[in-house]
């Protein structure tokens, strides 16, 4: 046959398919506008401003409706109503993964991050129980974090009060917090190995933030024929779990079982522990992968929010004034920064929570799914479907001769529905926060100036999926930002009213523009 009559049956049967898949559904899942055949409505996406293409569409369609991107439905909860209602009303049934196919090319199912059923429990729990263990929310890793935040200071004073640009200076702080929980050491900030580190964090938030890596992810087999940034992507996964490979090799080889150090001293004696156990969830590459994961998490997010942050107090100066003033008032000049001070700084307190709901990080969360067929607002959601496809032993499993469960060495495909919570929705809900779009502290303070909580804060997602390291980062950004207000005045090489900050995307993550500060010594 004719191989041009052969190309045009396959997509004519492609799109018949599609439009047949789409259609099928449509009477069970909410409205939403109707798909192309194989693109769905991916066009309708700015890829560079997910939220804002979700805002669009539901002044249409409502709180609850259905896209189709690619192929595979996506339905969007838009407000804080339909998110409470799912994450916290119905949190067991709606704590299921979605599918993120880049990153679940290099995580292979493994990890805590994009991981489900049993072996999501069970990271999870180890990962809580053994931050906690270590200090997290303890006074120990305050400790940790004041000691690092001298080291900051230490840092920018080097500067001279020249101008700069403070992504590294501001991500290697985070990531030193990090390190000495997973590695139980820190670097030095001249250490160009661990610059190079930080690079390829900052490089792969920012790729994972991509229109690129949107169309990836609704279009997976582009990965294998295409070039494009997802290649980089891989690599430096690439580079990075080597790294970590190292230093779990020195952790084996002076490991004490009874006086574990870190993360990885406290997964390799669980590793012991259940030698035995055929079905075990803790292996050699899952303890690789979720060291990729807590590292990834405990770093971007918070040097990123502290990078944002400063170019807001840049943007608003007066802000940053009365912020000082509360310093000098509560702490002084010549004592470092603790949490014990912060009930005693309502406004830093209300500061804070107003950089992480105005720059609105994650826009979208990560994608979630349910783990069963579910009726909600009077809609049918299928269940999510993972297919388990056997792979072959890794490199790293035949390096250690170590043994991995069959369950363990699986890839996985997914099918069904896919959940996107907009977080956009709840921290810039107009009723809770008048003028959403301006940066005010006011937003959370009441009349008499105290700090006022809100259930629309939802910074780190919320629910049996919310971000497991909040409280760390809660300690980190206090901690950090007070530290670097009480010995620097901050200035700005432009005229404050002529600071643009508008992400350059706001994909994945909401990527703060680059722009160049001046640390001046008080």
């Amino acid at each position: 046959m004719d191989p041009a009559v052969v190309l045009v049956i396959s997509l004519s049967c492609l799109l018949l398919l599609s439009l047949w898949r789409q259609r099928s559904g449509r009477g069970k899942l909410p409205p939403g506008p109707m798909p192309l055949p194989i693109l769905g409505n991916i066009l309708q996406i700015d890829g560079k401003n997910i939220s804002k293409s979700l805002t669009n569409v539901s002044k249409v369609y409502g709180p609850v409706f259905t896209l189709y991107l690619g192929m595979r439905p996506t339905v969007v909860l838009h407000g804080y109503e339909a998110v409470k209602e799912a994450l916290i009303d119905h949190g067991e049934v709606f704590s299921g993964r979605g599918s993120f196919p880049v990153t679940d090319r290099v995580n292979k199912g493994l990890g805590v991050v994009f991981t489900n059923g049993n072996r999501w429990r069970e990271m999870r729990r180890f990962s809580l129980m053994t931050l906690r263990n270590l200090g997290m929310g303890k006074r120990s890793i305050e400790d940790r974090i004041q000691e690092e935040a001298g080291c900051l200071v230490e840092e920018l004073r080097k500067t001279k009060s020249s101008p700069c640009d403070p992504t590294f200076i501001l991500g290697c702080a985070p990531c030193n917090v990090i390190s000495s929980i997973i590695f139980h050491s820190r670097f030095d900030y001249e250490d160009l190995h661990f610059l190079k580190f930080i690079q390829k964090l900052n490089e792969n938030q920012e790729i994972l933030s991509s229109a690129w890596i949107q169309v990836c992810n609704n279009f997976p087999v582009l990965m294998d024929y295409f070039p494009g940034s997802h290649k980089t992507f891989f690599k430096n996964v690439g580079d990075m779990k080597e790294y970590f490979l190292e230093k779990i090799k020195e952790h084996q080889e002076f490991l004490d079982m009874n006086s574990p150090r870190d993360i990885i001293d406290c997964f390799l004696i669980k590793m012991e522990e259940e030698k035995d156990n055929p079905q075990t969830e803790f292996t050699i590459e899952a303890l690789v992968i979720l060291v990729n994961d807590l590292f990834a998490a405990g770093t971007e997010t918070t040097s990123t929010t502290l990078r944002y942050g400063l170019l807001h107090l840049l943007k608003n100066p007066e802000v940053t004034e009365k912020v000082q003033e509360e310093i000098d008032h509560v702490i002084g000049r010549h004592r470092s920064p603790c949490m014990q001070d912060k009930s005693s700084m309502p406004y830093t307190e209300a500061v804070l929570h107003e950089i992480q709901r105005h720059i609105d990080l994650v826009p979208t969360s990560l994608p979630h799914t349910v783990n069963c067929d579910t009726k909600f607002r009077n809609y049918f959601i299928p269940k999510e479907t993972i297919n388990n496809v056997k792979r072959e032993p890794t490199e790293w499993e035949n390096i250690f001769g170590t043994h991995t469960s069959d369950r363990a060495r699986t890839s996985r495909i997914y099918e069904g529905t896919t959940i996107i919570t907009s977080l956009t929705s709840v921290l810039h809900d107009s009723k809770e926060f008048p003028n959403p779009e301006k940066f005010d502290p006011g937003h959370f303070l009441d009349k008499n100036g105290k700090f006022k909580k809100s259930n629309y804060f939802m910074p780190f997602s919320t629910g049996k999926r919310a971000c497991a390291g909040e409280g760390l980062a809660r300690m980190e950004l206090f901690l950090f930002l007070t530290t670097i207000l009480q010995n620097f005045h901050l200035k700005s090489v432009v005229d404050p009213k002529d600071l643009d900050t508008t992400p350059v995307s706001k994909g994945l993550v909401s990527v703060p523009p680059a722009y160049q500060i001046c640390f001046i010594p008080v």
